[in-house]
């Protein structure tokens, strides 16, 4: 019982510096573009960096854990976070965005198979009764780098430099692969049959999900808000995603063998994980430049800005367990993203004034980020108990992991479509301001005049990307209507399993 529970530790760890990699680029992008000669009106000029670690993570997640299951568990732990030790040496190398996006990804690929192969650990080690609560465990350690990572990017930033935050991870890598080795279990068992691996799946949805950001994004937003290659490619990346379906319905060993389970309320529960990932990573990116590019703040205080709505979001999400288990997991969600949609209306409003707005004893600012965390985070347990609701108890792992899959892959697709508008809105906006030259007559008038405009072009960037978000949180709402609750759902593998213990 001990060794297990020390090996679960070790995964879940591992599963956290992972977590924490993801979100920690959040806090401290303007930090990396000042460091890298990078103009403040260039941004999308770093798009890339924010992207590569995301796609890397979701498209690698799925087939790396299927490795796990025909190589072991311990070989494919140790191979990715030698892995993750590299990308990381790469990314605090780098001088230039190429060789950091570069290194980004490689993180990317590496900590992609940490959760799935975690969880796959957790049952290979916990009988069926009580690994719900060990997979909660591991998925607690996955939200936990949503909070922390944030947070935590920005204090190794400003006590050390941003570099030092991927230098770190070579010790700490290093001494995770010691503790692997000592505490998972090596190999398979002798004679046990080793199970496929469905390379051509995991191609096919690496090369979509490729196709889609590549045809995203947009080295020149002053010419038009898509690239020459954006249609075709965003076409071509639709196509091959197209194709993973239909590769998924007729081949024998699937990524996720959604065999005998209701596709519809699994498919709408995923959209919901997906809305909801994209809501996330436009709050985490967005509130922040909000801060330093309109408040004139640094990182450190613009991350403290945030905390706000990460400290609602991990108190909501136990919230949302709670009412999920009471009542069922449809209106925790619905609500949730009802009231996260309210609170991305209230922020696209915010005005000019901003640090002096309230709601009267309430500074505003703080108030629709509470709000916004608090029907974000209502969302997360509920999401994960419904899946694991609609599958059987052998594909937990699986189906947990589809869950972060789905919430990555809004958090790749929502950054890098509304960035690619958010830049070319932003460029035209300001197309025709002209900087005044020092010699000007009235220098600092014109140049106060400048500034001035520029903030408003970039009010108005961020209330339209704002808009957009709530949007789609309004969508999630309508897809979690789809969703049966534990009362009126008759054919979920939950209640099958109740009705057949009560015969």
């Amino acid at each position: 019982m001990g060794n297990r529970r020390i090996a679960i530790g070790v995964g879940g760890a591992v599963v956290l510096l992972a977590a924490l990699d993801a979100y920690v680029i959040t806090t401290i992008l303007v930090t990396v573009v000042d460091d890298l000669g990078i103009p403040i009106n260039h941004l999308e000029r770093i798009t890339p960096v924010l992207t590569g670690f995301l796609l890397g993570y979701v498209a690698a997640m799925p087939l790396l854990g299927q490795l796990s299951d025909r190589f072991g568990r311990r070989a494919v732990l140790q191979a990715c976070l030698a892995f993750f030790a590299v990308g990381s040496a790469v990314t605090a190398y780098a001088k230039g965005v190429p060789l950091l996006t570069t290194g980004r990804v490689i993180q990317g690929v590496a900590g992609g198979a940490l959760l799935p192969v975690t969880m796959a650990l957790a049952g290979d080690l916990w009988e069926e009764r009580k690994r719900p609560v060990v997979l909660g465990a591991v998925g607690a350690a996955q939200e936990l780098g949503s909070v922390l990572g944030p947070l935590y990017g920005v204090g190794i930033a400003a006590a050390f430099g941003w570099r030092w935050i991927f230098w770190i991870n070579l010790p700490l890598a290093v001494a995770a692969m010691v503790a692997v080795h000592f505490t998972v279990p090596g190999g398979r068992k002798e004679g046990e049959e080793r199970p496929g691996v469905d390379v051509v799946g995991g191609a096919l949805l690496a090369l979509g999900l490729g196709l889609l950001v590549t045809g995203l994004y947009n080295p020149h937003p002053d010419e038009t808000a898509m690239p020459s290659w954006g249609l075709p490619t965003i076409a071509g990346g639709v196509v091959v995603l197209i194709a993973f379906v239909v590769w998924e319905a007729r081949t024998r060993t699937k990524l996720l063998d959604l065999s005998g389970v209701r596709r519809g309320p699994l498919f709408a529960t995923l959209g919901v994980s997906l809305l909801s990932g994209a809501a996330l990573m436009v709050t985490l990116v967005d509130v922040v430049l909000v801060a330093q590019t309109i408040l004139d703040k640094s990182s450190t205080e613009g991350a403290l800005m945030l905390t706000r709505f990460l400290v609602a979001l991990p108190i909501a999400a136990v919230a949302g367990g709670f009412v999920a288990h009471r009542y069922g997991e449809r209106w925790p969600m619905v609500a949730g993203m009802l009231i996260s949609a309210a609170g991305f209306l209230l922020i696209a409003g915010w005005p000019a004034d901003l640090e002096n707005a309230s709601y009267g004893p309430i500074p505003r600012m703080d108030a629709d980020l509470v709000l916004t965390g608090l029907g974000l985070g209502l969302v997360i347990a509920p999401v994960s108990s419904a899946v694991l609701r609609f599958v059987p108890a052998a594909q937990h792992g699986v189906a947990s992991a589809a869950v972060v899959v789905a919430r990555m892959m809004g958090m790749l697709l929502g950054i890098s479509a509304l960035s690619a508008w958010g830049f070319y809105r932003f460029r035209s906006l300001t197309e025709n301001l002209q900087m005044p030259l020092p010699f000007d007559s009235g220098f600092k008038a014109k140049l106060a005049a400048y500034e001035a405009a520029v903030k408003d072009a970039l009010r108005t960037e961020y209330q339209e990307i704002f808009w957009v978000t709530a949007a789609l949180c309004v969508l999630g709402a309508l897809l979690a209507l789809a969703i049966s609750t534990h009362r009126d759902d008759k054919n979920s593998v939950e209640t099958q399993s109740e009705r057949a213990l009560t015969q």
